[in-house]
């Protein structure tokens, strides 16, 4: 469809690679071809009479133009996507719509494996693809791309809206035959002890645990850092380590590992779990039902 003589189908791909800035980046979020890209950047090029972003190294920078037309883009897409959206019905028991949430593998474990039994029989066709989180999840929610994220209230963009979704606590967990829960676990002996920390995904990010330990300022011997908090109960059977993980997590691995739970021996903040969504999806039927769906199932 053609507006102005601009293909409408272009504003899709110049949204894509304002933010992106790469074409085979966005030839694969749009599954188009390189040359494909390529051709429509020249296109958008001819259209607008400008270079709209140059190539150095393997990256694209946008030109001052291209930055003007960025927000205006932005907004364009999300008014589209605001608009179908608000018109479009969801039938849970007919749709086999992809849900794509940015969400953690403790919250997979938490939250969307419950969900998923809970929808079983009303939405036998709905499909989750979950994305877990990075920078590049961010940007994927930058972009319309994902229809809600998960995440702790202070790892949340300022950009969009959110809600609370649930209330976490962290609680201490050792293999069930560390002395440290049979003689009682106070601040002292749990600073002494090895413990196994977590790092999140390539960038290495700072969980909410390990965020708010460091500002209780005493040092911890740190023995095994894992990259994702479901692998971090095996890490601990069979060792003197010990670990601070999220309640409902916790609970989880004592039925199927030999482990013991001991609350926390100082005072340690709640995590809030929020439900962050693209402005494009707040009227979305379809988001509305499976937030409704999660909270019903935690």
């Amino acid at each position: 469809m053609r507006f102005k003589n601009l293909d409408l189908n272009l504003l899709v791909l110049l949204s894509s690679l304002l933010a992106t800035r790469s074409v085979s980046e966005t030839g694969r979020r749009l599954n188009l071809s390189q040359p494909a890209v390529s051709a429509g950047l020249g296109r958008l090029r001819d259209y607008f009479n400008d270079p709209l972003l140059v190539s150095y190294g393997r990256r694209m920078a946008p030109t001052a133009f291209a930055q003007s037309l960025g927000p205006m883009v932005d907004r364009a897409m999300t008014e589209i996507e605001a608009l179908v959206s608000a018109t479009a019905e969801f039938d849970p028991a007919k749709s086999e719509r992809m849900f794509r949430i940015g969400v953690s593998d403790y919250l997979c474990m938490v939250a969307i494996a419950p969900l998923l039994r809970e929808i079983h029989e009303e939405a036998p066709g709905v499909k989750i693809n979950t994305f877990p989180p990075s920078e590049a999840v961010l940007q994927a929610l930058d972009a319309g791309e994902l229809d809600l994220i998960i995440n702790p209230e202070e790892f949340l963009s300022p950009d969009y809206p959110s809600e609370l979704l649930f209330e976490e606590r962290h609680v201490v967990v050792g293999w069930a035959e560390n002395p440290v829960f049979q003689t009682g676990l106070d601040e002292d002996a749990y600073f002494a002890a090895g413990h196994v920390a977590v790092a999140i995904g390539r960038e290495r990010r700072v969980a909410f645990a390990e965020r708010h330990l460091n500002k209780l300022r005493r040092a911890r011997n740190v023995e095994v850092v894992a990259h994702a908090f479901a692998m971090v109960p095996w890490l601990l059977v069979g060792t003197h380590r010990l670990a601070l993980m999220h309640e409902r997590l916790a609970k989880l691995c004592v039925q199927s590992l030999p482990l013991a739970i001991a609350p926390l021996p100082f005072e340690f903040p709640p995590m809030r779990q929020m439900v962050q969504l693209h402005p494009s999806r707040e009227a979305d039927a379809g988001v509305a039902w499976l937030i409704a769906a999660l909270r019903r199932s935690l």
